[in-house]
């Protein structure tokens, strides 16, 4: 497929923690058009099976290759672990830019020497993640958290009601009780949720995610492919295989601004 550096660039999760991401590659790539695909009607992708997260990922990625997408960034852990290797395999002159918990950078962070990951139960069972810490956690001791549950929350916008409150600090409370001085956000959902985690850990608990490492690696990837855009960025479009009323209503809490919102329906 012959691209041009106009092209927009396709990214998706299984719902709106992508936003989280797509709000980095828009901060440090300002020029790029964006396109973006909120999976909605199968999430969470942490709780199905690696098979049909596959299926979801190939369809999607066919879509936005048709939509003449330059780049694909896959927006969320889950599905990176699940069908990055496949994605690259199907379609090998394209860009692709995928997600993995930040282990190397909180093992250098850590000063206790104990890390903790609050993830999807798929993001710590996959093999990927497993790859991860027998080759950067060393002498750290990783404590992992599954956190069941809290993507929901996140995808009905309220990031501060009771429910989700609670149902955070029962999973932040064993990692402090472990001895965490660094926690890795395991999931593109959970940075949403940053605000309300400094609120229950003290302030020298350093918080790590990777979406402004995923903005600098497509940044390096279009730079490479000469493919960055160098005229301003059409209107961010949403695609949503959910309700669309539902993710316009949510959009203006994490992203700002409503723009456009279709259905997806394949």
């Amino acid at each position: 497929m012959s691209r041009a550096s106009d092209a927009p660039v396709g990214v998706f999760d299984s719902g709106v923690g992508g936003l989280s991401v797509l709000g980095e590659i828009r901060s440090l790539l300002p020029n790029e058009s964006l396109l973006y695909v909120a999976d909605c009607g199968h999430i969470p992708y942490g709780e199905k099976t690696p098979e049909f997260i596959r299926q979801r990922c190939l369809i999607i990625a066919d879509f936005f290759h048709q939509q003449r997408a330059k780049a694909l960034v896959l927006a969320c852990n889950t599905a990176t672990a699940a069908a990055a290797a496949q994605l690259r395999e199907r379609y090998p002159d394209w860009p692709i830019v995928g997600m993995e918990p930040a282990v190397k950078p909180a093992a250098a962070a850590t000063r206790s020497g104990v890390v903790g990951v609050l993830a999807t139960t798929g993001t710590l069972q996959s093999a990927k993640f497993a790859a991860l810490l027998d080759r950067f956690a060393g002498d750290v001791r990783v404590v992992t958290q599954p956190c069941p549950g809290l993507v929901e929350l996140i995808e009905t916008g309220d990031l501060f009601s009771p429910t989700i409150r609670a149902l955070l600090q029962s999973y932040v409370d064993p990692l402090l009780a472990e001895g965490c001085d660094t926690i890795i956000l395991g999931c593109t959902h959970y940075p949403f949720l940053k605000p309300l985690l400094r609120e229950m850990i003290p302030e020298s608990i350093s918080l790590i995610d990777t979406g402004s490492a995923v903005a600098r690696q497509l940044q390096r990837l279009l730079t490479q492919s000469d493919l960055l855009a160098n005229i301003p960025a059409r209107e961010t479009l949403f695609w949503t295989s959910a309700n669309p009323n539902k993710f316009r209503n949510i959009l203006p809490v994490l992203w700002k601004k409503s723009d456009s919102v279709r259905s997806f329906d394949l």
